[in-house]
């Protein structure tokens, strides 16, 4: 029985050592330069490397710039999963009710979305929303009006476009739950005079739970560590830093600044954050029963 057991893992033991190979030795390091003095001087040999404990961490807590930055990635980040999900959920319902030709041209323009590189997709949406040339300006009637000078009308841009690159994996991966879903549980609660919000609400939602804590933990993950967009269309976070995420702020600290500790910290807290609420979800689902 022990060997029975044990096989299972002796089957996973090549992954887990290629993802620790991967994962555990980067965020060891991760932390431990997170702990020290490391700056340009430490890097090229001028100063020797010293050990800061918690410091960088009470500068980070202390200032107002990051506590900022901080509070405008939750915003920011869950702004964006919300109108994700509510795209991806919503076309999920949509391709089971079409034909099959409309169903087929849905997915293969969502999926052009979902493999279109970040920083093409980014470019061609700045193209699209010129002020001077854009044709969506155009058509709105606002020449002249520059969507990234404002830090709402920005951070409004860039979150269009990470819902646009994002839906299509929502969206599949919803469809594909729903068709695993027994035709006659639908037509039952269509027969008793359900609506399809009540459908969805009483009888899918339910169903798709395993489902959906995947695509909304992914969707946290994805849009809590925003980078390519921000800095793209924004110009790397916009007039004075109005834009700025988190993982705009670390690479500015760490790079621009060549304060390599802090940037580290700024990784190492965003790491906590991830963790702390995928560990927090999981936990109020197994209250409720879910089996994962």
């Amino acid at each position: 029985m022990r060997g029975r057991a044990g096989t299972p893992w002796l089957h996973l033991a090549p992954a887990l050592l290629v993802l620790g190979a991967l994962l555990v030795y980067p965020v060891y390091q991760l932390g431990l330069i997170s702990l020290l003095e490391y700056t340009q001087a430490q890097v090229s040999g001028g100063e020797p490397v010293s050990f800061r404990g918690l410091a960088n961490y009470s500068e980070l807590f202390g200032d107002e710039r990051f506590r900022q930055v901080l509070l405008a990635t939750v915003l920011f980040a869950a702004a964006c999963v919300v109108s994700t999900l509510t795209v991806g959920c919503a076309l999920a319902v949509l391709l089971t009710r079409v034909r099959a030709l409309p169903r087929l041209a849905l997915m293969l323009a969502a999926l052009g979305a979902w493999a279109t590189p970040a920083v093409t997709g980014s470019t061609v949406w700045l193209f699209l929303f010129d002020p001077d040339f854009g044709p969506v300006n155009r058509v709105l009637g606002l020449d002249g009006f520059s969507w990234t000078y404002g830090r709402s009308s920005a951070f409004l841009l860039v979150l269009l476009e990470v819902v646009w690159c994002s839906f299509p994996f929502v969206m599949v991966t919803v469809y594909a739950g729903i068709r695993a879903v027994p035709a006659e549980v639908l037509e039952a609660a269509a027969l008793d005079g359900a609506s399809q919000w009540r459908i969805w609400r009483s009888v899918l939602a339910p169903m798709l739970r395993p489902v959906l804590v995947v695509v909304t933990l992914q969707s946290v993950i994805w849009d809590f560590k925003v980078f390519t967009q921000i800095y793209v269309m924004t110009g790397g976070g916009g007039i004075a830093g109005q834009n700025l995420v988190l993982n705009v702020y670390a690479y500015q600290q760490a790079f621009a600044s060549s304060q390599y500790g802090l940037g580290a910290a700024i990784g190492v807290v965003m790491l906590l954050i991830l963790l702390a609420v995928t560990l927090l979800y999981l936990r109020l689902l197994r209250r409720q029963g879910e089996e994962l």
